[in-house]
């Protein structure tokens, strides 16, 4: 076969949400996967920052903060962080609305310090501890800092949680027109999940924009993915593959399902495909 750009979300897809360690089956497979000739991009909404304890594990590039930010090859060929008056506004319309804050920087995330207070009090009864040690293990495998931290770095994307579906209408009105609202289902705690991304990009236009650097046709691309973030990535790929733990929505839109994250799905899918 020809040889294949190959992306691969993180979170759910290559890792157990959360952790920066893949399964040795799935290193196995990237690693086949390249000695073959193919190329493997990680293509995640995470910001660079946290993409290198896995880059560390060996890929061609990636594709950082749902597209905001793009290396291939060890090349930035793609930069777009806000501008001050939009980062300034958008954070501003989340807090005056209630809405809890994660920015994502190039390097770092920030989020804010009454989060933790929030979880105590919305995640129900008897959710509350399991819930934050969920968000304590995220913020320390992650690295993600106090908001007090933050200096005014750029920031590629704001990461929300929310109780309330109506907070998000306000900032929707104003910012709508330059940002997609990207709202997830509240989850089994009933807290609502949101990412606000630039419309200027998303993880699709990362995939074409690194077919374009290499001179590559986007016929010879493959794209996994689990949760309806990577919808514009798996459109955008010949061919998308949605883990079996994903979102059925993406299920249903997916071209394939191979099975989950945790019973060795990459490397069954890459092996399913032909890139072994």
């Amino acid at each position: 076969m020809g040889k294949k750009l190959i992306f691969l979300d993180i979170d759910g897809t290559l890792t157990e949400p959360g952790s920066n360690r893949p399964p040795e089956s799935a290193l196995e497979a990237v690693k086949r996967a390249r000695e073959k000739g193919h190329k493997v991009f990680l293509c995640s909404g995470r910001n660079y920052g946290m993409l290198s304890p896995v880059l560390a594990f060996g890929f061609d590039g990636a594709v950082a903060s749902s597209g905001g930010h793009i290396r291939c090859g060890g090349q930035v060929i793609y930069d777009c962080p806000m501008t001050e008056r939009q980062r300034r506004q958008a954070l501003d319309l989340l807090k005056e609305n209630g809405i809890f804050r994660t920015v994502e920087c190039l390097d770092c995330s920030y989020t804010d310090e009454g989060f933790k207070e929030f979880l105590r009090q919305n995640a129900g009864q008897g959710g509350n501890s399991e819930l934050l040690r969920w968000r304590e293990q995220i913020e320390s495998s992650l690295g993600i800092r106090p908001m007090r931290e933050y200096q005014g770095q750029p920031v590629y994307k704001i990461v929300m949680m929310s109780r309330d579906l109506g907070q998000f209408a306000e900032p929707k009105r104003v910012l709508g027109e330059e940002f997609a609202f990207c709202i997830q289902e509240a989850d089994s705690f009933g807290i609502i999940n949101g990412e606000l991304v630039n419309r200027q990009f998303d993880k699709g236009k990362g995939v074409e924009a690194v077919c374009r650097h290499l001179g590559v046709s986007v016929k010879d691309t493959i794209a996994f993915g689990d949760s309806m973030n990577d919808l514009e990535m798996l459109e955008a790929a010949a061919f998308g593959v949605c883990m079996e733990n994903g979102s059925q929505a993406l299920k249903e839109t997916a071209d394939w399902v191979c099975p989950g994250v945790s019973e060795d799905g990459l490397y069954l899918g890459f092996q399913k495909l032909g890139v072994l």
